[in-house]
């Protein structure tokens, strides 16, 4: 059985302890402390890391009585001295913490449990019972919870028997009926809990919730706290500081701002749409009029334009000439292929068949087939082929 250290103390950093065993699996060694600070996965909270003897930890796992440390590698000696990654480790306690403070301020307001809560490397979320949230509800329970934070209430954790469970109020029954472990915010909650806390609310620092999303019939809040809800902020307002200096404006203005911009962009994407589709009348008419007795394709190659202008440029030529029309443009290394129908040729069917000895990828209809290709080389004797065999 491995003492377990970070059940009496949260803050404890380092130690010297001594290595029971080593244990080989098909993933890595792994040894057996005879004590331990390192916290395992468990509860919704991930392990710790940091260094046995000078050697990393890589994870860290609790079968029955044991925690288990999977290592690099093993270290020498049997005594060994411990560190923890202690900003990993302290920003767990702040997420964990601010959870259960989250967790007791929207039982309290908007009488929903949580259902589960996850730790992840950015960021946190917990499940509530709850339908639907509005967003008046969760500005409410964010100022709620930072107050409560502010208060600096006490946060403090003991083992507790089951005869002693049943006096307290606790949020949810633990599966485990001995050695129950509570966590309590002083005024505010009893939680069965085995993951490491900050000695009191205030060292949770900010708490920022972030959305909430429908989730199954529930309702998902998305959150960070402390370090990472600084860090939120201080992103946004770097974000917001850039926007302001491009639109050379205020930062209550930017919305209005993009607006106006929106509707400026769309004034000239409609132009540009025009402007194109006159090009390409005059681009079908130049082809049309090159075109010499007796040629069985319309065939060209454009320098610069996209696979988008082929295909409409392909469309309105179809609509002028029976033959089919073939385009290829060296900036995207492009074919498309296109004919008006009825003349008993596939072009979807020709660029099945021939695609593969040009390691062209790409397919289509009757009507209309495009391809791209992995070098110029390629895509113009793709090209080629296709203008002598249609």
């Amino acid at each position: 059985m491995t003492k377990k250290l970070y059940y009496e103390s949260a803050y404890l950093q380092e130690w010297e302890t001594e290595i029971n065993r080593v244990v080989e699996r098909e993933d890595g060694m792994y040894l057996v402390l005879e004590e331990t600070a390192f916290y395992p996965h468990g509860g919704g909270q991930p392990c710790d890391t940091g260094t046995i003897g000078g050697i990393s930890m890589l994870d860290v796992i609790l079968e029955e009585d044991e925690v288990l440390h999977r290592v690099e590698s093993v270290p020498a000696g049997k005594k060994v001295s411990c560190r923890i990654d202690w900003d990993r480790r302290f920003d767990h306690m702040q997420q964990h913490s601010g959870q259960h403070l989250l967790s007791a301020v929207f039982l309290e307001l908007c009488q929903a449990k949580t259902l589960s809560f996850h730790l992840g490397s950015d960021y946190d979320t917990i499940d509530l019972e709850l339908p639907e949230l509005s967003p008046e509800q969760l500005t409410i329970v964010e100022k709620e919870v930072n107050r409560q934070a502010m208060l600096n209430r006490s946060i403090t954790s003991y083992t507790v028997t089951a005869e002693e469970m049943a006096r307290l109020p606790l949020v949810k029954l633990p599966k485990v009926t001995e050695n129950i472990r509570i966590v309590e915010i002083e005024g505010v909650e009893h939680n069965a809990c085995g993951g490491t806390h900050v000695a009191s609310t205030g060292s949770i620092g900010m708490i920022k919730l972030l959305r909430a999303e429908k989730m199954k019939g529930n309702t998902r809040i998305t959150f960070k706290c402390g370090g990472r809800a600084l860090d939120e902020c201080n992103n946004n307002q770097r974000i917001l500081g850039a926007l302001a200096a491009k639109f050379n404006t205020g930062k209550d203005e930017i919305l209005g701002r993009i607006e106006k911009w929106e509707a400026e962009q769309k004034l000239l994407q409609a132009e540009l749409a025009t402007l194109k589709e006159q090009n390409d009348g005059y681009a079908a008419q130049e082809l049309l009029s090159a075109q010499e007795p007796g040629a069985r394709v319309i065939a060209h190659v454009f320098e610069d334009k996209s696979l988008k202008d082929l295909q409409s440029l392909a469309v309105k030529l179809t609509t002028s000439t029976e033959l089919p029309v073939l385009l290829l443009t060296a900036a995207e290394n492009k074919v498309v292929l296109a004919c008006s129908g009825g003349t008993g040729f596939s072009c979807g069917a020709f660029f099945k068949a021939n695609l593969g000895e040009f390691q062209g990828k790409g397919g289509g209809s009757d009507t209309m087939a495009q391809a791209g290709f992995p070098a110029w080389e390629n895509a113009f004797g793709f090209y080629a082929l296709a203008k002598s065999s249609i």
